[in-house]
């Protein structure tokens, strides 16, 4: 896909997430599918910018190009400064934050809280564009502050006219959170009314899900959230059914525990190992969702301090539980044996 003059892999994207789209994670998504992944958002307050999160979140150092950075806040020279910060360290896409709920980010009138305020989001716009006019600049919002104000055709009208190169829309309001179903009908409203790309967000968790959007939207791309939590290979699913209309075979839990292996070892490395083995936990947590006993488990590790814990009980959980499916598939093939035998 040519997406503002950047080659992608494909029209998958990664969706910007607070405390999970880390460099680690990123480059994960990326590894297994995802053309474009979107850091979590880094805040436009200056006097943030010497903090150890914030230089860990401005951190690209190894990411596949395009380097895409989302910014968030409210006043339009601190967005417009931190747009040129982030563009002189590295970042070649520049995204700003106007979809997100968080009550802390809404409370200072940032993220989908702007969206009642038209006026202050074109003079946003309009300052970060002429910040960086050698970098793209695109937008992330949701279809509207609630259900009685969809106003994302007109946020979009004026995204396009303040020289936003691109725009992605949640399905939900500010005021739906994440509850409920996400609804398409204001995304295809808006492809059909403006020219820049147009990426839909929300709920999409599976390649069936994807072609279903992409087909009723028109839009030029997905962007995958929470579903990619602990899944990160749902990329490559959707990639390959979208490029045959064939299901790709689940990963088995072999290949499972060796994808989560190597992002426990970039987390370790890219936090240190206290930072590293906290935020390790609700990734661990994610992977073993839905395999038996994962509950028990999660309890268990979330009471160890160190990598070497940390390591020695993920490898006995997914161990036993490869073993456990190989005597399953054992199973299964004597049985398959049998048959021949009683057809024969």
């Amino acid at each position: 896909m040519d997406f503002l003059g950047f080659q992608l892999r494909n029209n998958l994207f990664v969706a910007p997430m607070a405390g999970v789209t880390d460099r680690p994670f990123r480059q994960l998504c990326k590894k297994l599918g995802a053309g474009l992944a979107v850091s979590e958002m880094v805040t436009s307050n200056s006097l943030l910018y010497g903090s150890a999160k914030t230089r860990r979140r401005a951190d690209h150092q190894g990411e596949v190009d395009p380097v895409s950075v989302q910014i968030a806040g409210a006043d339009p020279a601190m967005m417009a400064q931190a747009a040129k910060y982030n563009a002189d360290n590295g970042a070649q896409i520049i995204d700003i934050n106007m979809g997100c709920p968080a009550k802390k980010i809404c409370n200072v009138m940032a993220g989908s809280a702007l969206m009642q305020n038209e006026p202050l989001v074109a003079r946003i716009l309009c300052a970060v564009v002429a910040a960086v006019p050698d970098t793209p600049v695109t937008l992330k919002i949701r279809t509207g502050w609630n259900r009685d104000h969809r106003n994302a055709p007109g946020i979009a009208r004026i995204a396009e006219e303040s020289g936003i190169r691109a725009i992605a829309i949640h399905g939900r309001t500010r005021a739906d959170q994440y509850m409920g179903l996400a609804e398409y009908d204001t995304i295809a409203m808006v492809k059909s009314q403006v020219k820049i790309p147009v990426i839909a967000n929300g709920d999409i968790d599976s390649p069936q899900k994807a072609r279903f959007v992409l087909d009723y939207t028109g839009a030029d791309g997905v962007m995958i959230g929470r579903a990619a939590q602990g899944r990160p290979w749902l990329f490559r699913e959707i990639e390959h059914f979208l490029n045959t209309g064939d299901m790709m075979a689940p990963p088995q839990v072999a290949e499972i525990h060796r994808i989560l292996r190597d992002h426990l070892a970039d987390l370790y490395a890219f936090y240190g190992e206290e930072t590293g083995v906290r935020i390790a936990r609700k990734h661990i947590s994610w992977y073993t969702k839905g395999l038996a006993g994962a509950a028990h488990f999660r309890h268990a590790m979330n009471q160890m301090p160190g990598i070497d814990q940390q390591l020695a009980a993920t490898d006995e959980f997914f161990l036993g539980h490869a073993a456990a499916n190989e005597c399953l598939q054992h199973e299964h093939r004597s049985d398959e044996h049998v048959e021949e035998m009683r057809a024969a």
